[in-house]
């Protein structure tokens, strides 16, 4: 195997496929990516045995073929060379090595066999529908920061991605939460994707995907199974397996009754939490909403470090309310609203708050109060 591939697009290729390799693995063929040269192009393969990215790029191929090279080695060598640098890949066999010539550079690697590469087995996909880019990136991005990190309950390890019926017809819908806190994000259906399996798409491919999300322009074809899960670009394919679990029934915490409506500034409230924040103990952060007649307090009390106040001029009319919650949860939410306002929706001290942006419902958040 010998091809010519620019620096810029072999970069490109090798930073994706060596973010999905693991680090620490016990088989050796796993820090590996698999490289296949043929036609007018080379594939550049990884997987973790749970992920599998597929990236293609354009190339001079000489002379066709494949091997193995340490991803993370490799990635390195591309990321040092010069901007504008052609790179040439000739696969030794006989002395099982890679030689990576650029310039005066010039790089030896060890490589193992392809037959030794492990490709996911392929999967009879239920569903196939495509989305833009952007459309899949809010589902996503919005929902991510709710994903659970206890493993015990590994079924919340992820975003849950299927089919439900909205205020305005049937949506595609993406659903996290940790038990303390919820997003539920809503898109319109795209055609194809009716009869979807709902299906919980891990942590990590959550964070690959985002990769390919950049491109506002791009069509994403989305590839469902009960099993696996697959997004698609012209030239990168991501595969993933799905979590093997049940998510809980979601609808149950979404408060409906909550009247006690507070429209605030977005980002002046984001920053307010962020001060008064600054002197509570790491431990609980707990931060104090008190709610007057257009006016809200936010304060901390933290008997070892201090204490801080600050007041904001808000809309809100109802009842006087005091409730308490974790700092980083309100900050995280709050990072959330694209437009200028943000709405909560309270009951009462004890009970979860629904936050969303305006009078927009197609992202609404849940977050449970703390004791003050």
């Amino acid at each position: 195997m010998k091809f010519s591939i620019e620096r810029a697009t072999l970069l490109k290729a090798v930073a994706q496929a060596q973010s999905v390799v693991e680090r620490r693995n016990t088989i050796p063929i796993l820090a590996n990516v698999l490289i296949e040269a043929e036609g007018a192009g080379v594939s550049f393969r990884a997987t973790d045995l749970d992920i599998e990215v597929v990236d293609k790029a354009a190339a001079q191929v000489e002379r066709p073929g494949a091997t193995t090279v340490s991803a993370v080695m490799l990635h390195e060598i591309v990321r040092k060379l010069p901007d504008g640098a052609l790179v040439t890949l000739t696969d030794e066999a006989a002395s099982g090595r890679l030689v990576i010539e650029a310039g005066r550079s010039t790089f030896n690697l060890a490589t193992l066999p392809r037959e030794d590469f492990p490709v996911m087995a392929s999967s009879e996909y239920v569903s196939n529908f495509s989305a833009p880019a952007p459309v899949l990136r809010r589902l996503f991005d919005k929902a991510k920061f709710a994903i659970s990190t206890e493993e015990t309950r590994y079924y919340l390890n992820g975003v849950y991605m299927h089919t439900a019926q909205g205020d305005e017809g049937p949506v595609l819908r993406c659903v996290a939460t940790d038990g303390h806190r919820l997003a539920r994000i809503d898109a319109p259906l795209p055609d194809g994707a009716t009869g979807m399996p709902g299906v919980i798409v891990p942590r990590k491919t959550v964070g690959e995907l985002r990769k390919l999300l950049d491109d506002d322009e791009a069509q994403i074809a989305v590839s469902v199974s009960e099993t696996k899960v697959r997004f698609a670009t012209p030239t990168i394919t991501l595969t993933s397996k799905v979590i093997d679990g049940t998510f809980p029934d979601y609808t149950r915490v979404i408060p409906v009754g909550n009247s006690r409506r507070l429209e605030v500034d977005a980002g002046d409230f984001a920053k307010a939490v962020d001060r008064v924040a600054t002197v509570s103990s790491e431990r609980s952060r707990a931060v104090k909403l008190s709610l007057d007649e257009d006016r809200l307090v936010l304060s901390v009390n933290a008997p070892d470090s201090g204490a801080a106040e600050e007041e904001l001029v808000v809309a809100y009319g109802d009842e006087r309310l005091e409730i308490g919650f974790n700092a980083k949860y309100l900050l995280e939410i709050a990072s959330q609203v694209d437009r200028e306002n943000a709405v909560f929706l309270f009951n009462s001290s004890g009970d979860p708050t629904l936050m969303r942006e305006g009078n927009d419902m197609s992202a609404v958040y849940v977050v449970m109060p703390m004791r003050v």
